[in-house]
């Protein structure tokens, strides 16, 4: 299962979470192996059972106002029982003033308390998407990665095959790389990969007779994305005269990526094609269907409304009319 250390959360600064730590460093080393993060509403009613202690808890307004109207004897017995649960980290956010006993508690117990100016609601969206970036399933495929009319398009092909020349092409044409040559990929919910490139050799390509170019220096920041949601993948691929060719659009491959069923078109590399185009207008094909209008389907029902009206016969196998 992925985590982060406790300690991620005090030394980021990406996401502005304005975190102070109040007590409990020698705890700095425990994990966080959640995204969604755990109010501690219930729990300072002495209500423990449904806390996860791998989640990030959280103390707010509502919450401290609750506990500063509690006798000092049950503050105390809140307190200890809250401590005495193996807690990865506690944040008190509005800046609120942290009891005491809870520091002296973090301390004794090894649980870090962090305090933020950040009310409850934008800490929570802030820490979510902190989160969410470090935990995610990761993976990294080795193709190119392009935004093309703003869909994401990840180019795959056996080394050689001409993947950084036809993303250079696409460049040229005013589309975008996001990665070359190695993609770094999170999952970042049930139905969404994002690609991006490794930090070493981000905005670069590798283009055989020149070398390695960086794309940002070369074209300007227009032409680049540092991260981009991928939405259909190309595999260009040697063109073979004995293989059969999907010719009418009709059958849908798919393309699984950290469990993440992507749609697949393999398109054959001659001499003779232009590729570049060939991608272009796949990708205007997909935001075609993405917008509920196949091409393929709609000639095969014209084709079918034609033979009808002639009074001939159909016979359809595997999405070919005969």
């Amino acid at each position: 299962m992925n985590h982060l250390i406790v300690q991620e959360l005090e030394q980021s600064q990406e996401h502005h979470l304005g975190l102070t730590l109040m007590a409990g460093r020698k705890g700095l080393r425990k994990k966080i192996t959640h995204s969604q993060v755990q109010k501690m509403g219930l729990a300072l009613t002495g209500f423990t059972q449904f806390v996860n202690p791998e989640r990030l808890q959280i103390i707010g307004n509502t919450e401290m106002a609750y506990f500063k109207t509690l006798i000092p004897e049950t503050q105390e017995k809140v307190v200890r029982q809250i401590c005495s649960l193996p807690l990865s980290c506690l944040v008190i956010t509005r800046g609120l003033e942290v009891p005491e006993l809870l520091l002296r508690e973090g301390d004794e117990k090894g649980i870090p308390v962090f305090r933020t100016n950040l009310r409850s609601f934008d800490f929570i969206e802030k820490i979510t998407k902190f989160l969410e970036e470090k935990l995610a399933s990761t993976s990294s495929l080795h193709g190119v990665l392009m935004d093309v009319f703003g869909v994401g398009v990840l180019l795959l092909g056996k080394s050689g095959i001409g993947k950084s020349e036809c993303a250079l092409d696409l460049i040229l044409r005013g589309h975008r790389l996001v990665a070359d040559d190695m993609v770094h990929i999170q999952k970042r919910s049930p139905s969404f990969v994002f690609g991006s490139g490794f930090e070493v050799i981000q905005h670069h390509m590798e283009i055989r007779g020149l070398g390695i170019i960086n794309i940002r220096s070369l074209f300007g920041v227009e032409a680049i994305r540092e991260r981009k949601k991928i939405e259909l993948i190309l595999e260009l691929m040697e063109w073979d005269a004995h293989r059969e060719y999907d010719r009418l659009g009709f059958e849908e491959e798919k393309f699984s990526i950290l469990g993440v069923e992507l749609p697949m078109l393999r398109i054959p590399v001659t001499p003779a094609r232009n590729l570049t185009t060939i991608i272009e207008v796949a990708v205007r094909n997909h935001l075609l269907k993405v917008m509920g209008y196949d091409s393929a389907l709609e000639f095969e029902k014209k084709l079918l409304h034609k033979m009808e009206e002639r009074g001939g016969t159909t016979v359809e196998i595997e999405g070919e009319v005969e």
